[in-house]
């Protein structure tokens, strides 16, 4: 018995650097594993739509297909829009197989990911000292969402030993560049700014330009195509796969 497709689901954006990093993520995913099916696939603004990579993935034959949101939070797009797609993808092909599994995640396993993406970052802004963090992410309308930024936030600052706060690119309050002015308030001067986003694209470059303006002394790239994000891929693709088998 053929294992299950696995289609890596991003969101999608205009900016061609994040399909270029989804792309090369799912390259990781499928160093990690050549023997199974990998597709990657967006959900609008990037090519290939899901629904196409769906439609090629079954006149190949295979008729279970487990799809991985690369979203980092539990948000619309992960409680509308996949399980929408997913929907009508089985709505359109009788006899197929298909499930989504939880997102990535914000789970402690960026936070090494965070070190080496700020690390990079100081060194190239040439700062040894530090005694402030902000982690930009993109934000929601969900509460929940946020709040689990704000978990990992305080997790890092607390595995450095400094004050930090999670700011946010868009639909909540504080904005990255209130942030940093907020720590500049209080007195402190090198405050470095890491960026919680997937991929490179207008929300990200908008926290940058914001954290630069208001003082910031670094802000990390985001975090990119890294192995351990290609390790969560294939856990959540593990259970997804044990969940399509019948009871």
């Amino acid at each position: 018995m053929a294992a299950p497709a696995l289609v890596a689901l991003a969101h999608g954006s205009r900016d061609p650097r994040s399909a270029a990093t989804i792309g090369t993520l799912v390259d990781e995913v499928k160093a990690l594993r050549p023997d199974l099916t990998i597709e990657k696939a967006f959900l609008e603004l990037s090519r290939p739509s899901f629904q196409t990579v769906v439609d090629r993935l079954v006149r190949k034959g295979h008729d279970e297909i487990v799809v991985v949101p690369l979203l980092l939070s539990e948000a619309y797009h992960a409680k509308v829009d996949v399980p929408r797609a997913v929907a009508e993808a089985a709505e359109r092909h009788e006899g197929l197989s298909i499930r989504a599994t939880d997102v990535l995640g914000l789970g402690t396993q960026l936070l090494d990911i965070l070190d080496l993406r700020m690390r990079e970052a100081l060194r190239a802004s040439r700062v040894r000292e530090l005694d402030a963090l902000v982690v930009a992410a993109a934000g929601s309308s969900d509460a929940l969402a946020n709040q689990a930024v704000a978990r990992l936030a305080r997790l890092w600052g607390t595995r450095h030993k400094l004050p930090v706060t999670a700011a946010f690119a868009s639909a909540a309050p504080p904005a990255t560049g209130e942030a940093v002015r907020a720590f500049r308030v209080e007195g402190r001067r090198h405050i470095a700014v890491a960026s919680l986003f997937l991929a490179p694209g207008f929300l990200p470059d908008r926290a940058r330009e914001l954290a630069l303006e208001a003082g910031a002394v670094a802000v990390s790239e985001p975090l990119g195509a890294h192995p351990e994000l290609a390790r969560t891929v294939l856990a959540r693709y593990a259970v997804g796969a044990v969940e399509l088998v019948p009871v």
